[in-house]
């Protein structure tokens, strides 16, 4: 578990029942119509995705934070925050560990917009994380949705309702990983375009 990240104390006590989150977590995938509906609108903004090949998985992490020297996507905001993905990382019990920063590109203070959250109302209660977001599978049609712990806290970055000008921070979330033969999945943050990356 990415405890380095700021996982809480929580996170640890459901090691034993991860597996079973993402199995049911994945079960849950809709298909492609249910994908179009649940995405929402787009916000204006651009990707900027590694090109095929060249994005080789990058070394462990440090204690201290995850490694920041590969980019797997760039997704630009028309609020200016911009989401860099530099990982993607199948780990031992059934997860996927998707590693970024977020960076606010302006010169003031932007808001993070509250649907990254997520729409549900336990993990609402949680306060403002990155919960909302999701993975996408476009081959099997199936939706991925970041793990929960067992008091509905989400495995993610939480705790960032606001970046102060050209601040950045390290963010990260918890997925079930998909079947290994799949190598590519989109990553949706609501409002956000949408962006493809590698998995490892």
């Amino acid at each position: 578990m990415s405890t380095q990240y700021g996982v809480t104390a929580r996170a640890v006590r459901v090691a034993a029942t991860a597996a079973a989150l993402a199995v049911l977590l994945t079960a849950c995938g809709g298909g492609g119509s249910d994908d179009a509906k649940d995405s929402g609108p787009q916000a204006a903004g651009t990707v900027r995705s590694a090109p095929a090949g060249q994005s080789t998985p990058p070394p462990e992490s440090s204690p201290t934070g995850p490694d920041t020297s590969a980019t797997l996507a760039t997704i630009d905001g028309s609020n200016g925050l911009q989401i860099v993905i530099h990982s993607a990382v199948r780990e031992e019990g059934g997860f996927l560990t998707v590693n970024g920063t977020l960076k606010n590109t302006t010169s003031k203070l932007v808001v993070t917009p509250p649907q990254w959250s997520g729409q549900e109302i336990q993990v609402q209660k949680t306060g403002p994380s990155l919960a909302g977001v999701t993975l996408v599978d476009k081959v099997e049609k199936k939706r991925y949705y970041v793990l929960r712990d067992t008091e509905g806290y989400p495995l993610t970055t939480t705790g960032i309702n606001s970046m102060q000008a050209n601040q950045e921070v390290s963010v990260f979330a918890q997925f079930p990983a998909p079947p290994a033969t799949v190598t590519q999945v989109d990553i949706q943050f609501p409002l956000m375009p949408t962006a493809t990356i590698e998995l490892s």
